[in-house]
């Protein structure tokens, strides 16, 4: 999962595409990047850590220019490469750089393509710079010294015909403007905004409406599934269909964790959609549990605390916050190894004696992935005196691989692959379980916006949107984010102290 910023303004955009990127923290810990153009110059900073340790003002002073694009990123193969931080810039034609947030599902067949066809070189391991590439040979393919509108749009028409999984993406035009596209099926979240100044229309293309409306913007709306969007260095908006067949299905997970709270995504308030989680939770323990003996209910802060609230709420239960957050550990279930993972449970979240002492707890997390964590925060509850502890998750068991861009595990490494809810329970150590139906939760995320018929939730049922995901692209999956192959990506990446584009 990565968060994308994009801009065009009327005057330097260094300091707003910074503080956008702070707001799209969330999406990715790992690495951050911005790249600036100021006529036919480009500026590039770019390294592994957060906006704010990657950033200082000796860089921020030479990224010059009103046109830029920015990213941050966490890997979904186990790479933390420094040269694998976005955004990635070609120089031909035109100049072009790219921020990218997904992942292509066939991206080693594009980059045998890209090398033996349109007879360019891929650098690094990440999908990213193929599609680059990719959109870089059909915008070249246009056989012309300028480009307008038009080819930019026909461009991203041959990119879908030739990409498949799931895209958002920001690219800058160096002398041209600013680009958005989104892949046919809508599976990650892209939006666009505008802010009038005296000067004339400034507009933000951006992940998530947090990061559009922080910084004045209003959105306009969000990027639709096949949809481009093109920004001249004029200020002026273009927008163009570009997929031949699009279905909007985007990822469900996005509501259940990855989006801030405070931000739409697909006309979907996100705080809204996760209210719901906990209404359909509260009716079906109602209904499978009605004799219950919960003295209070605890969430595992801080995605799962408004469906909790809601959850309490709902059953007439006594809500309390029974965990103190260190917000400066890492996401743990993206952590490298077991131990290092359970570690940082540990120091991640402390519990108060007071609220678990002699009491009977559900706690409430948005969703179980390896069980590490709901392991060690079930033992931590019992070891703060609580007599019963029972443990309920906002969606329904992860069973199954990611494929679209969210760095789950090996499916051998799910918690839920191959176990039945009591066996989860068992391995958890809860005294009870209890999950959310998927129906439930698609119902959740709906009602934000009907429009949408189709959700991807293939982490819940193996239903993969794209229709293309063959048993042997799951294994190359699995071989890729075993805990074994990310320790031995992470001692490449130990090694790797060159960066060529590193120039801010």
């Amino acid at each position: 999962m990565c968060g994308i910023i994009g801009i065009v303004g009327k005057d330097s955009v260094n300091q707003t595409l910074y503080d956008g990127l702070t707001m799209l923290q969330h999406r990715g810990q790992d690495a951050a990047g911005i790249m600036t153009a100021d006529g036919g110059r480009l500026y590039l900073r770019k390294n592994n850590g957060l906006v704010r340790d990657v950033f200082h003002t000796r860089h921020m002073l030479r990224l010059a220019g009103n046109i830029g694009i920015g990213h941050v990123r966490y890997p979904t193969a186990g790479s933390a490469s420094n040269a694998e931080s976005q955004p990635f810039y070609v120089n031909s034609p035109y100049g072009i750089a790219i921020a990218h947030n997904g992942n292509l599902t066939n991206a080693q067949e594009l980059k045998k393509e890209v090398f033996r066809d349109d007879l360019r070189h891929i650098n690094t391991e990440s999908d990213s710079e193929v599609l680059l590439n990719v959109f870089a040979h059909e915008l070249e393919a246009q056989g012309k010294l300028r480009v307008n509108e038009n080819d930019i749009f026909k461009a991203i028409t041959s990119v879908h015909r030739r990409c498949r999984g799931a895209y958002a993406v920001v690219a800058m035009i160096i002398g041209y403007g600013l680009v958005g596209f989104r892949d046919p099926y809508g599976i990650r979240p892209i939006a666009f905004g505008k802010r009038e100044t005296d000067r004339g229309d400034e507009y933000i293309i951006a992940s998530e409406s947090v990061a559009i409306e922080s910084l004045g913007f209003k959105v306009v709306r969000d990027i639709m599934p096949g949809e481009a969007i093109f920004i001249d260095v004029d200020g002026n908006l273009h927008s163009r269909q570009c997929a031949d067949k699009t279905i909007y299905s985007p990822c469900i997970f996005e509501h259940v964790y990855f989006a801030r709270p405070d931000s739409t995504v697909d006309e979907i308030s996100v705080y809204r959609a996760r209210m719901r989680m906990g209404e359909f939770l509260a009716r079906k323990i109602e209904r499978e549990w009605a004799s219950h003996d919960i003295d209070v209910v605890i969430p595992i802060p801080d995605t799962s605390r408004t469906a909790g609230l809601q959850l309490a709420n709902d059953l007439g239960l006594k809500f309390r916050e029974g965990f103190i957050k260190n917000r400066y550990i890492g996401r743990t279930f993206i952590m490298p190894g077991q131990k290092e993972r359970k570690k940082s449970v540990r120091q991640k979240l402390n519990p108060i004696d007071l609220e678990f002492r002699g009491r009977n707890v559900l706690l409430v997390d948005d969703s179980i992935v390896r069980g590490t964590t709901s392991k060690e925060i079930v033992q931590m509850a019992r070891d703060a005196g609580a007599n019963k502890v029972y443990f309920a998750s906002a969606s329904p068991p992860v069973r199954h691989a990611n494929v679209y861009g969210i760095d789950m595990p090996s499916r051998r490494e799910l918690v839920g692959f191959g176990r039945d809810e009591e066996q989860i329970c068992a391995e958890i150590g809860a005294d009870g379980l209890i999950y959310q139906d998927l129906d439930d939760l698609i119902e959740s995320a709906r009602k934000g916006n009907p429009k949408i018929k189709r959700f991807d939730t293939s982490v819940f049922n193996g239903d993969y949107v794209t229709g293309d995901i063959t048993p042997e692209y799951l294994a190359h999956i699995e071989n890729l984010r075993n805990d074994g192959a990310k320790e031995k990506q992470r001692g490449k990446d130990d090694d790797n102290i060159i960066d060529l584009y590193n120039t801010a």
